[in-house]
């Protein structure tokens, strides 16, 4: 294609294709950011116990892990705009019937009402690629030398999403537990209004792909390979067991503090909250200026042992201390989330060719969303059988792991 003709293209109606995908990066966070602090609110009505909200709160990811790759291909075979109105057409559906479910007065020891909430998170978890295709729209219409502009759009909305979230979840809850999801739903509405009415398609046909073949699709293909390779296996397997470690105890952190500390909907979404800004604070103004000063080696493995003191800290918090001992806990593993991730995703970009980028970097993401499956079902059975300690003391040992296994990794000759 020649430059003239790409510029030409390029000259989209910037302002509603923007607006698009800003809103539609901030409903992927948004939504899950809103309802993940009052699931077990949610569920009290249902089934209480920690096994059935851990596998409500995994199935989600689960769907994602499947259904990503899938969405990506379409996007490129077939234009974004069909596939982000797809997908956020899902998201209205499932956030939709999450909130009719929950609404409802259901006979005492009903079935049916568990087995609506799971598909209705399945439905939202494979709608949950809007945020590759929307970032795939700020590519489409930026030139290669200000696309990292563009893209500090992603960064905003996931913030925002997650500050915004729990504090309007926590404040609608004094109404009623429902009245956030219905919020939830009613923006991921207005979010689909705006794609119908204002995204163009930014892909030209001309540059459509063909369907990959179906093994391509296969998450965990790509998943196997990555891990299976000398330069990055180790820490790659480190990226999983932290997700795994982490998404594990956050899942029945809410249930603990409602059941340890009598907390209501409000208390639990303030400690989201206070994730929330922490986290955006530091990935979003201080991580570039501490890996320039430290490494990524360093900073993975300051931030892995801020997450474990912080994971310790909560069940060590007595009732008497329960607010200031949780949320100086919750900011503490928010400070080393924040520095964890980047870092150990930096670590392994540093490690490959450029070849190997795509691949391997789009499998951390498949790694993220594996781990985040399996850890809430199974720090959910660990809270039923063992104890409501024990998915903390289960994933700082698991998070003691990833930190021998990144400690263990060489080292590169620069700033790592």
């Amino acid at each position: 294609m020649s430059l003239h003709l790409r510029a030409a293209r390029l000259q989209r109606p910037r302002i509603p294709t923007l607006l698009s995908a800003f809103l539609t990066l901030l409903n992927d966070r948004l939504s899950e950011s809103i309802v993940f602090p009052l699931l077990p609110f949610l569920l009290a009505s249902f089934n209480a116990d920690g096994r059935t909200l851990g596998l409500l709160a995994g199935s989600y990811a689960l769907a994602q892990f499947a259904a990503t790759p899938l969405i990506g291909a379409l996007s490129d075979r077939y234009g974004r705009r069909p596939v982000i109105a797809t997908c956020v057409g899902g998201s209205v559906l499932g956030l939709g019937l999450f909130a009719l479910t929950v609404s409802l007065d259901w006979p005492a020891g009903a079935s049916l009402p568990l087995m609506l909430l799971f598909l209705a998170r399945l439905i939202d978890g494979v709608s949950g690629g809007t945020a590759a295709t929307a970032s795939a729209v700020l590519a489409d219409i930026t030139p290669p030398e200000k696309r990292a502009k563009a893209f500090g759009l992603i960064g905003v909305a996931f913030g925002l999403g997650f500050i915004v979230g729990p504090f309007l979840g926590g404040q609608l809850a004094r109404i009623n537990v429902t009245v956030p999801v219905w919020a939830a739903t009613g923006f991921a509405v207005v979010n689909l209004l705006v794609v119908l009415g204002l995204l163009p398609e930014t892909h030209p046909a001309d540059e459509r792909r063909a369907m990959p073949r179906k093994r391509d699709l296969n998450p965990l293909a790509q998943v196997i390979k990555v891990t299976a390779n000398p330069a990055v296996g180790r820490l790659c397997l480190s990226f999983f067991l932290f997700f795994l470690a982490f998404n594990g105890f956050t899942a029945i952190l809410v249930l603990y503090f409602k059941q340890q500390f009598n907390w209501g909907p409000e208390l639990a979404s303030t400690a989201f909250l206070i994730v929330g800004i922490v986290a955006t604070v530091v990935q979003g103004g201080l991580i570039g200026p501490l890996v320039k000063r430290l490494g990524e080696w360093r900073l993975t493995l300051i931030g892995l042992s801020l997450v474990i003191t912080g994971c310790l800290l909560i069940p060590s918090t007595s009732a008497q201390q329960a607010q200031q001992g949780v949320f100086s806990a919750v900011a503490i593993l928010a400070t080393g989330t924040g520095l964890v991730t980047p870092s150990l995703r930096s670590l392994v970009s540093r490690r490959l060719n450029s070849e190997g980028q795509g691949a391997a970097l789009g499998s951390l993401q498949a790694l993220q969303s594996f781990g985040s499956f399996l850890g809430p079902p199974l720090a959910g059975l660990s809270y039923d059988l063992l104890g409501q300690t024990s998915p903390f003391l289960v994933s700082a040992g698991l998070l003691i792991a990833v930190t021998l296994l990144v400690g263990g990794t060489p080292r590169l000759q620069r700033s790592d």
